[in-house]
């Protein structure tokens, strides 16, 4: 399983530095899309990516045009998550593809209303109590990268520490 996180617009470099640490340790590829709300240099966003920066793939895309240009989403599987989504992040089956793409938007917006439109039927959203408007993006990245790993038994990732053996 190939996972693809995308991080379209980010705005706060802690949440950037803990989503690649999350990309770092599942293996999965992180995609930021420009502009970003911070320099890649910024010292919050390294510090919160700690010493995990050079186990990770990242590639950059210009605009969230050029990144839909390149991975078109009716060619490939591809999620948005959104508090406004159709589905449950856990009902969706990932398995149905070897690569699988995650798209999340920037802190203060989400994804913008067209995409979503557009692809509505390939939103997810995580269930929380109602009236809250949403998780912290880099938990949100976590919990449904995790449960993509989950379908596949946690394929190439070790299960049982082997420090205590």
């Amino acid at each position: 399983m190939e996972l693809n996180i995308v991080m379209v617009e980010p705005e706060i470099p802690q949440n950037t530095g803990n989503i690649a640490r999350t990309c770092a340790a599942i293996g999965a590829k992180l995609h930021l899309v420009k502009p970003l709300g911070f320099e890649i240099s910024d010292k919050y966003l390294k510090r919160a990516g700690l010493d995990y920066w050079d186990k990770l793939e990242i590639q950059m895309h210009e605009t969230l045009k050029d990144f839909l240009e390149k991975y078109p989403p009716e060619k490939h599987e591809m999620y948005f998550a959104t508090t406004k989504g159709k589905s449950c992040y856990s009902e969706v089956d990932y398995t149905k593809s070897k690569e699988v793409f995650l798209l999340f938007g920037k802190e203060t917006k989400g994804l913008p209303e067209d995409l979503l439109q557009t692809y509505i039927k390939q939103t997810i959203r995580i269930p929380m109590r109602e009236h809250l408007r949403s998780l912290n993006l880099s938990n949100s990245v976590a919990i449904v990268a995790y449960e993509v790993f989950r379908q596949v038994g946690f394929d190439k990732l070790e299960q049982v520490s082997k420090y205590f053996d």
